[in-house]
């Protein structure tokens, strides 16, 4: 077992990817020498050579049309965006491109793209917005957020090797402030498996990204007045695991879900919706939301704690939820 940070995680999934398959190549702005906005990818031009991870201009809508062009031929692109705030100005390649080439040609375009999201470092617009719900809603995209180091890996290499454009989201808080013992091998992950990480029968948190933690840190102080709440970690956001969601609510009866997304039209929306089609004769309470307010990040660290989901406001919402 090794210990790893969830940045480092990442980096292995992708150093072990590439040493497998030379097909593989990574590119994005400030990846080769200098390693990347957060030096994910330090040492990896050396490594790896100049002609498999390479440097871009500043533009996201050429990074992802070259990435489609070299999937369609045979290469396994990964590029990197420095905030997935970016990635919209290019949404016309992802949406109207990667996501219906295969249905357009039978051609399958086997891209990946790394978009470190998330708030609270003080970024606030522009490097801190969570788009997973955006991404979701484009036809033919996959979109994978692990919470985890050894998560983060295994589905680092899954993404990968997918043969659909994957959009893997990686939670800028969690690259050093998570840690993890991880098994020395990668091992397989089937991108669309949820995973109970927390067990309970009074209610059950779905979630995923760095929501996963303060999650757990609610239900830990719950444990101590006697409340025993499961947390669910989706790890995959599209396809994602709807009977592990609705085995999650035969569980618990009673269901909060919580994200650090805006919340209309929040991912949460989609697993609320999923609950009450499925499974509304389990219930016991209303399906209840913890998320992000309606309004740009704020830069402000007042502000910005203010605006973010966290362990407090996960517990009171699940006390209200118990006490139905």
């Amino acid at each position: 077992m090794l210990e790893m940070t969830y940045l480092e995680a990442i980096r292995q999934g992708l150093r072990a990817v590439m040493k497998a398959h030379p097909e593989v190549v990574l590119y994005g702005e400030d990846i080769g020498q200098f390693g990347g906005a957060f030096k994910m990818t330090l040492g990896f031009q050396e490594e790896f050579g100049a002609d498999r991870c390479f440097d871009t201009p500043i533009s996201e809508a050429a990074l992802f049309g070259t990435a489609i062009g070299m999937a369609t031929q045979g290469l396994k692109p990964v590029v990197e965006l420095q905030f997935a705030d970016f990635g919209t100005n290019s949404l016309h390649h992802l949406l109207n491109n990667a996501g219906t080439h295969y249905f357009r040609t039978g051609v399958p375009v086997p891209m990946t793209v790394r978009a470190p999201c998330g708030g609270g470092l003080g970024g606030g617009p522009f490097h801190s917005e969570e788009l997973e719900a955006i991404f979701c809603h484009m036809p033919g995209l996959k979109v994978v957020y692990p919470a985890f180091p050894s998560d983060a890996r295994n589905l680092m290499y899954a993404s990968v090797l997918d043969p659909n454009p994957v959009i893997f989201l990686e939670n800028k808080l969690l690259y050093r402030h998570v840690k993890e013992l991880v098994p020395n091998a990668i091992e397989p992950v089937r991108i669309g498996a949820a995973r109970i990480v927390r067990p309970g029968q009074e209610a059950v948190v779905l979630t995923y990204g760095a929501m996963v933690h303060e999650s757990i840190r609610a239900a830990t102080r719950l444990a101590a007045q006697g409340y025993e709440v499961m947390v669910v970690d989706m790890r995959t956001l599209k396809p994602y695991d709807e009977d592990a969601v609705i085995a999650a609510v035969a569980a618990t009866n009673r269901v909060l879900v919580v994200h650090e997304g805006w919340r209309t039209c929040g991912f949460g929306a989609e697993l609320s919706a999923l609950v009450a089609e499925r499974a509304f004769h389990l219930l016991d309470a209303p399906v209840m939301r913890v998320t992000a307010p309606d309004i740009p990040v704020p830069f402000a660290p007042e502000l910005e704690a203010a605006y973010r989901p966290n362990a407090e406001k996960i517990e009171r919402a699940l006390i209200e939820l118990i006490e139905y």
